[in-house]
């Protein structure tokens, strides 16, 4: 294992990137996605479940975590990696979304945000310095900045305020988290839907030197060749030794897409909350188990998959656990999406190496088009 946090690009096809994040608890081979463990579990899955199907990093929240069970008690009982038995690389986010989205009750100052919980309506704060405290004491092994991420559409100025408190920010951020060699504290690029600002953001972060560079405020509301634009126009800026994570990003599609424009890692809360309401992945497109097509039909959602729940259980059978609202339902979908998704992620770094990004992505998009397999 590596004693320090390292990143280094081991091939590249166009701006797309193979690379290698090498820390003390494990690699993460990147491109990347990251299961989202937002309470220290991801939802429906055991977490030897999580490393069969290829994860080699996770995502946990830290507003949520704070709430729920606190990050004191995480910390009394050995940290989030032996709370939650993965002891490989976790992620954490900084709070600053939920507090933003799920928290009807709050004040923003120069200093950070005094909100209510969600759940009980109890009072706390949560500035920069506390952010990285909170993740300090789950010891996560790359911590986010705290930042104020402002819902699209916005009014310009709206936008570059968001934008410069964020910054002010980062730059707290990084003192508190200071020197910690074998983590990585990521900043965030901010500005919107404005080309000028987003390259305002990166610009600044990429001064401060971190170990790691974030796109945030994109997948809240404005369609995706917005997104894409915003990631054109931000990646150039930032530092080509350094990993570029997309937050909240996404769809297959939106996945392939960015990395072709030079993205590293993504997380998306999408796989394992369709599988909880009976969508699933699959090579061909997204198949929905409510439809009363598949209540019939022995044959499963696709006979050549490595994952079980894909392979070995009929769709008749995911249909009735889906329309009785069993557990298994859920936890067999939720599956197949996070086995799918690893999957497409090792598709696309081999497809690097072998200097045939465009080329695999164009199969993979047709395969998508063609659609599931007619009903019998």
């Amino acid at each position: 294992m590596a004693e320090t946090f390292s990143f280094e690009v081991l091939a590249t096809d166009g701006k797309a990137r193979r690379g290698l994040v090498s820390m003390p608890r494990g690699e993460i081979r990147t491109p990347a996605f990251m299961p989202v463990g937002t309470g220290g579990t991801v939802k429906a899955m055991y977490m030897d479940q999580v490393r069969g199907v290829g994860a080699d990093i996770i995502l946990g929240n830290t507003y949520h975590l704070m709430l729920r069970p606190g990050a004191e008690r995480v910390a009394r009982l050995g940290g989030l990696h032996e709370f939650a038995r993965w002891p490989y690389p976790i992620l954490t986010d900084s709070g600053g979304f939920q507090v933003m989205s799920l928290s009807k009750l709050r004040k923003l100052t120069e200093q950070g945000v005094t909100f209510r919980s969600h759940i009980d309506g109890a009072p706390y704060e949560m500035s920069p310095e506390r952010s990285i405290e909170i993740q300090g004491l789950l010891d996560s092994d790359i911590q986010m900045q705290l930042d104020e991420c402002t819902a699209l559409p916005a009014k310009p100025k709206e936008i570059e305020r968001a934008m410069e408190l964020s910054l002010r920010w980062a730059e707290r951020c990084k003192a508190a988290f200071g020197d910690q060699p074998g983590k990585a504290m990521f900043g965030i690029v901010q500005g919107g839907d404005s080309a000028a600002l987003r390259v305002c953001s990166a610009q600044a972060l990429k001064a401060m030197d971190l170990k790691g560079y974030a796109v945030g405020g994109l997948a809240v509301g404005e369609p995706q060749p917005v997104m894409l634009e915003m990631l054109d126009i931000t990646c150039p800026e930032l530092p080509a030794d350094k990993p570029r994570y997309l937050m909240g990003v996404g769809t297959p599609d939106d996945i392939l897409k960015s990395v072709a424009r030079g993205i590293d890692m993504f997380d998306c809360v999408m796989p394992t909350r369709a599988g909880r309401h009976g969508l699933a992945y699959t090579r061909r497109g997204k198949v929905n188990l409510r439809n009363a097509r598949h209540a019939d039909d022995p044959r499963p959602l696709d006979e050549e998959s490595d994952c079980p729940a894909a392979r070995d259980y009929s769709r008749a059978y995911l249909h009735h656990l889906v329309r009785s609202q069993e557990a298994l339902g859920a936890m067999l979908l939720t599956w197949n999406n996070l086995s799918y998704y690893q999957r497409l992620m090792q598709d696309i770094r081999a497809a690097v190496e072998a200097q045939a990004f465009d080329a695999r992505a164009a199969e993979i998009t047709e395969g998508w088009a063609r659609g599931d397999i007619p009903a019998l």
